[in-house]
């Protein structure tokens, strides 16, 4: 049996959500896995100028890029359990707005998200 990271469970429940039309899994998903991405991308050297001319922008293919930061499991671990708390309480903040439509959505997606993370790898 092999040990399967979350964020590949994460991403084979995605294509499960759509296609069962799951729109609440569905956002829930892209949106964890968006800022997994997020996560990984890496900040602009903060010694370069900004506007700069023509003549002294690096040409190339591939002349500006950098290797993305590896997140560890734990570090997609924490991504997801934020995701999940962000949700938990933007849900009470809906529900004490009186919007308990959108409240609920989020716990749905909160749950969706929770239940990926607790399977078993």
């Amino acid at each position: 049996m092999t040990e399967t990271s979350l964020r590949q469970r994460l991403r084979a429940a995605l294509p499960a959500a759509m296609k069962s039309r799951d729109r609440v899994a569905t956002a829930a998903l892209r949106a964890t896995l968006a800022a997994i991405d997020n996560a990984e991308a890496v900040a602009p050297a903060g010694g370069e100028p900004r506007g700069q001319a023509i003549e002294q922008v690096a040409i190339g293919v591939g002349a500006t890029e950098v290797a993305r930061h590896a997140l560890t499991d734990d570090e997609v671990e924490q991504i997801v359990r934020a995701e999940v708390a962000e949700r938990e309480a933007a849900a009470d903040d809906y529900d004490r707005a009186g919007h308990t439509d959108r409240a609920e959505q989020l716990r749905g997606e909160a749950r969706a998200l929770a239940s990926i993370a607790a399977e078993p790898h």
